[in-house]
């Protein structure tokens, strides 16, 4: 009976995965499929094609789209990295009045909709004259509430004696949270680094209002506009092919890192 339950447990375990992979392997199929075979939902094209790539290509500026992705979904993720182990480390190991309310207060801010904050932060990019730079995309994102939490979690199961020896070295608080904590936080590190990567990656709202100018715009911004702008000409095998070319670095990030994102989110259980 055991055995029995077990098999039925992997069988819906395999259906699952499957459910949930399929969109995806048919978005690729789909992607390197003829245009007339896309709507027939079928598992394998009968013929293999990568003229929805070449035409993408030629209508949009996907690669600096992709280099201003990657320029700004990574300061973003160290920004975040930075400045979220540094409160972190505040809230976990330092003892100052007023620390678990500050700590209270960062997890109501997670409970406020984006919305509520759009307008004042756009006005506020403009007054900066951020509008159409760099700063307006990543600017406003460096500090980032969940990290906060995560590596506050993260740095209460390391022990105090650790740090207690290194201040007896001689490190100060910087040096102990870059040169102790963090090779000891790796697991915590990657989760924190991949959930921002996608977040920033994936963002498209703020760079539609901020950014208009298209040699700066991100490839989501521009995949949006491209697909529902008119210039994909109603082909269906090309905006295909632009959501390939944006969830691929997604999926590849975290089929590398994925080890370390289960071992951290089994590890940063909420601790008072």
């Amino acid at each position: 009976m055991k055995k029995f339950k077990s098999i039925l447990f992997y069988i819906a375990l395999t259906v699952s995965a499957l459910i949930f992979v399929y969109p995806f392997y048919w978005m690729v199929m789909a992607s390197i499929a003829p245009e007339n075979e896309i709507g027939n939902l079928t598992l394998v094209p009968t013929s293999l094609t990568l003229s929805s790539y070449s035409q993408m290509i030629d209508k949009i500026p996907i690669g600096g789209a992709f280099i201003n992705s990657l320029i700004v979904a990574s300061s973003i993720t160290i920004g975040v990295l930075v400045f979220g182990s540094m409160i972190g480390y505040a809230l976990s190991k330092l003892e100052f009045k007023g620390r678990n309310l500050i700590f209270y207060v960062i997890i109501f801010t997670m409970t406020l909709p984006f919305q509520i904050t759009l307008i004042p932060q756009y006005i506020i990019m403009v007054n900066f004259g951020w509008i159409d730079t760099y700063w307006a995309l990543i600017v406003p994102y460096l500090i980032n509430a969940l990290s906060i939490i995560m590596f506050r979690q993260y740095f209460k199961s390391i022990s105090d004696s650790l740090i207690d020896a290194a201040r007896l070295d001689g490190c100060n608080e910087l040096q102990i949270i870059f040169r102790i904590l963090w090779p000891n936080s790796m697991p915590a590190i990657v989760t924190i680094g991949i959930i921002t990567f996608m977040a920033s990656w994936n963002e498209v709202l703020w760079p539609l209002i901020v950014i208009r100018d298209e040699s700066l715009m991100t490839m989501p911004q521009l995949v949006t506009l491209f697909s529902v702008g008119g210039r994909a000409d109603s082909q269906l095998g090309v905006k295909l092919a632009s959501a390939v070319m944006l969830a691929l670095p997604i999926v590849l990030a975290y089929l590398f890192f994925q080890k370390y994102f289960i071992q951290s989110m089994a590890s940063t259980g909420i601790k008072e």
